[in-house]
């Protein structure tokens, strides 16, 4: 197999070849599911684990390898399996935070409650993707707020975002969903699509030229698998309807998996997700929301709360229908919300120093005669 149609470039070169003096091999994370991987290289696909020393070294989830890494690997002798010993520096990194997993708080901004608490942690659900397939469904699933997050997370992981409007089979007009997104996209590129009856999904190929790495996200049920299946033109993903209730769907996807193209197009398929929290630096939500924020630098007053002050360019732009109530009140949700996670980032920072700096003080001390 040719490394370069997995997306092998001279970037990932370069990260490699700090370990030329080792007998490694260059293979790229296929398949991850419980901390375990399916890997590709050139002698075709083997399966993996990292390396104890790699293990014990790991601080934080986003350093483990994740479906689209690059990895430095040195297969058995019998062939069977291999050891990761090195995960190259990403290119790109679309990540959220992890799910909440233990105590949780409930904040509401602008009557629109926010959920904080569990673990400041980073999860990584996909590595090395050039572009970003966000999937929407013209039924119950549509939803513009989840839309600015997947588009936040996108931006911030340095891919480019391609809006994806789904089952446009099951309307008539699917431009006013259309204009509906453009209203948060920004420039985005919007692609209406039937992925069930093959409409416009031929749209799709300028993003899957050879080597190019495609991630695909969207809720579960918005028909991430029957695109892949139409890409590839035969069904290697199972699908499975929806529920016609609440138009949810039945997690076909369970794992994150990178599937090639004929063409030479690289998708990364992963699972629907239910909590969609940020990762992001504040950059990404001044580039989201720069309508907003421009707006802002129009108000009279330098320190203008946005509130009943005279000369608001905000309420202004609201009452003659400029902006969106909605969107605005979406954007001080966010911004609190990133504003809590950063407080938090800074907190763990600095507790990881200092317990590191503790611990070199009593490596010190043990040292002493």
């Amino acid at each position: 197999m040719d490394i370069t149609t997995l997306g092998w470039n001279s970037f990932f070169k370069l990260e490699f070849d700090k370990f030329s003096d080792k007998d490694y091999l260059p293979a790229r994370v296929i398949r991850e599911e419980k901390g375990h991987y399916l890997l590709a290289y050139t002698d075709g696909e083997i399966a993996a684990e990292i390396c104890g020393k790699l293990r014990y070294h790991i601080t934080c989830l986003k350093e483990y390898p994740s479906v689209g890494d690059w990895v430095a690997m040195k297969p058995t002798c019998e062939n069977t399996h291999s050891i990761i010993y090195h995960v190259l520096n990403r290119k790109s990194c679309f990540t959220r935070k992890a799910p909440i997993s233990g105590g949780r708080t409930v904040r509401e901004v602008n009557n629109q409650k926010t959920v904080l608490g569990g673990a400041t942690e980073e999860q990584v659900i996909a590595a090395n993707i050039d572009t970003v397939f966000i999937v929407l469904a013209c039924d119950n699933d549509f939803n513009l707020h989840r839309l600015e997050r997947y588009l936040l997370l996108t931006y911030n992981s340095g891919a480019t975002p391609v809006i994806l409007l789904n089952k446009i089979d099951l309307i008539d007009d699917a431009e006013s969903f259309v204009k509906k997104i453009e209203s948060v996209a920004l420039g985005a590129d919007i692609h209406a699509i039937s992925a069930l009856e093959n409409t416009n999904l031929d749209l799709l190929n300028q993003y899957l030229s050879i080597g190019r790495t495609v991630g695909l996200f969207g809720s579960s049920g918005v028909g991430k698998s029957t695109i892949i299946n139409q890409l590839l033109g035969y069904d290697r993903l199972l699908t499975k309807s929806v529920r016609e209730v609440d138009s949810k769907g039945r997690h076909t996807t369970t794992w994150r998996e990178l599937v090639l193209l004929e063409n030479g197009g690289i998708l990364i398929d992963t699972p629907g997700m239910r909590e969609l929290q940020l990762w992001i630096d504040e950059d990404a939500l001044s580039h989201q929301f720069s309508d907003i924020e421009e707006l802002m630098t129009r108000c009279k007053f330098r320190n203008c709360t946005h509130n009943t002050e005279p000369g608001c360019a905000i309420n202004s732009s609201i009452e003659d229908g400029t902006l969106d109530p909605d969107r605005y009140h979406n954007y001080l949700m966010l911004q609190s919300e990133t504003g809590y996670l950063t407080k938090r980032r800074r907190e763990k920072e600095i507790a990881l120093m200092q317990r590191k700096y503790h611990s070199n003080q009593m490596k010190a001390l043990n040292r002493k005669p």
